[in-house]
C-alpha cells in the first residue's frame, strides 16, 4: 500500500470519528432541556363550537309578575299562614284580619234581604190581585195605580238590599288576603296583632318562573337589535354558568342620562334558580356561526400575528394562526387557519411555554 493512500484511510476515518462524536453531543444537547409536567387543565382541544358574537348589555333580572297585597278593609291581623321565601299556589290563604264587624254587618244585610223579599211578595200579590179586581170593575183607578207603586216600590227596595248584602260579602272576602298567582312569597310586612289601614302592604309575591332581564345597550348597537334577538348572559352568584333568552321589547326612548337603550329580555327560569334583583352582564348575540374555537387564553397577541402553542410529538411548538370571531361570554376565538380539530394546544399560564420544550401530561 503506498503512503499518500495510507493518509486518505487514515484521514477518512478521523472523519467518521469525528462525525459520531458530534452526533453524540447533540443528543446530549437535546436531552439537557428540561421538560415540563402540564396538568389537564394546562391544555385544551381544538374543536368546532357554535359561538357568537354582538354588543355588550348589562341590567338587573326582574319578575314579570309580582305583587304587594295591600289591605282593602281596615283590621287588626289576627293570622298569617306564610314566611317569606315559602311557596305559595294561586288563591291560597297568607293572612286573615278581623272579620267580626263585617260579618255581623253581612248578617243584618241578610235579614234586610230576607225582608224585603216577602215584601216584594206581598206586594207583588197585592197588584196583582188588584189588577184582576180593576179588570172586573170593582177597584178603582186610583187604588190600582197605588198597588202598582207599592210593588215599584218593594222591588226597588230587593235590588237595594241584593246590593248592600253583595257589598258586605265582599268586604268579608277582602278580610282574607291570597295569593293572586301561584310564586313565592318574596316579603310579609305585617305580624298578627298588627293593624292596617286601607293601602298598606301586607305581603308580597314573586313568580319566579316569569323572570326577565331589564338591561341596557349602547345606542351605537341599536341598529343591530330586533325583537327575538338571542342573548346570552351570567349572573351574579352563578359565574359558572351561562344563561340564554330573546329580546322582547326594545324601549323607544333613549336615556338622556346615560345616552343607552332599555331592552326587555324574556328568560326561562322553569328551575327556579334565578331570583329577582340579580345583576346581570352578557351580549346580545347579533352574529352566530359554527367554527372551530380555542380559549382566549391560548392566543398569544404580542406579535403581528397571532399565535398558540400546540404540542406536537412531545414538545412545543410555535404555530401562527388566523383569528375570526370572538365570543366574549364564552371567552373563546375563532380561528380560521393554523390550526386542525383535534390538536391538542396550551393555555392559561402555560401559553408561555417555549417552543421545542418537551412536555409531559400527567392525569390527575
Amino acid at each position: 500500500m503506498s503512503t499518500p493512500r495510507l493518509y486518505l484511510i487514515i484521514a477518512a476515518l478521523t472523519g467518521a470519528t469525528i462525525a459520531c462524536g458530534g452526533s453524540g453531543n447533540a443528543e446530549t444537547a437535546t436531552a439537557e432541556v428540561p421538560s415540563v409536567t402540564l396538568r389537564p387543565d394546562n391544555i385544551t382541544v381544538a374543536e368546532v363550537r357554535e359561538i357568537a358574537s354582538g354588543p355588550s348589555i348589562s341590567g338587573t333580572l326582574t319578575a314579570k309578575r309580582q305583587a304587594t297585597l295591600r289591605a282593602e278593609v281596615p283590621g287588626l291581623v289576627t293570622q298569617t299562614f306564610v314566611e317569606q321565601g315559602e311557596p305559595v299556589k294561586a288563591g291560597q290563604v297568607l293572612l286573615r284580619l278581623d272579620d267580626s264587624a263585617i260579618r255581623d254587618a253581612v248578617l243584618s244585610a241578610r235579614s234586610t234581604l230576607r225582608t224585603a223579599t216577602e215584601a216584594m211578595v206581598v206586594a207583588k200579590r197585592n197588584a196583582d190581585r188588584s189588577e184582576r179586581l180593576a179588570g172586573a170593575g170593582a177597584l178603582a183607578e186610583r187604588d190600582l195605580e197605588q198597588a202598582r207603586m207599592s210593588a215599584l216600590n218593594a222591588e226597588a227596595g230587593l235590588a237595594d238590599a241584593t246590593a248592600r248584602l253583595a257589598s258586605a260579602e265582599k268586604q268579608l272576602d277582602r278580610t282574607v288576603i291570597r295569593a293572586p298567582f301561584a310564586g313565592i312569597v318574596s316579603e310579609r310586612q305585617v305580624n298578627a296583632g298588627d293593624v292596617l289601614q286601607v293601602g298598606n302592604p301586607a305581603a308580597s309575591v314573586v313568580d319566579p318562573a316569569s323572570l326577565r332581564l331589564e338591561a341596557t345597550v349602547a345606542v351605537s348597537a341599536l341598529s343591530l337589535l330586533t325583537v327575538g334577538t338571542p342573548v346570552d348572559f351570567q349572573v351574579s352568584g352563578y359565574e359558572d354558568k351561562s344563561f340564554a333568552g330573546h329580546i322582547e321589547r326594545i324601549n323607544p326612548a333613549v336615556d338622556p342620562a346615560t345616552r343607552q337603550v332599555r331592552i326587555y329580555v324574556g328568560i326561562p327560569n322553569i328551575s327556579g334558580r334565578l331570583v329577582a334583583g340579580l345583576f346581570a352582564q352578557g351580549r346580545a348575540a347579533t352574529e352566530r356561526k359554527t367554527a372551530m374555537a380555542v380559549p382566549m387564553s391560548a392566543l398569544d397577541f404580542k406579535s403581528a400575528t397571532p399565535s398558540v402553542r400546540r404540542i406536537r410529538g412531545g414538545k412545543v411548538e410555535l404555530v401562527l394562526v388566523e383569528v375570526g370571531l370572538r365570543d366574549d361570554v364564552l371567552q373563546l376565538v375563532e380561528i380560521i387557519s393554523g390550526l386542525a380539530a383535534g390538536d391538542t394546544i396550551l393555555v392559561g399560564p402555560a401559553a408561555g411555554v417555549a417552543a421545542g420544550t418537551p412536555v409531559r401530561i400527567i392525569k390527575e
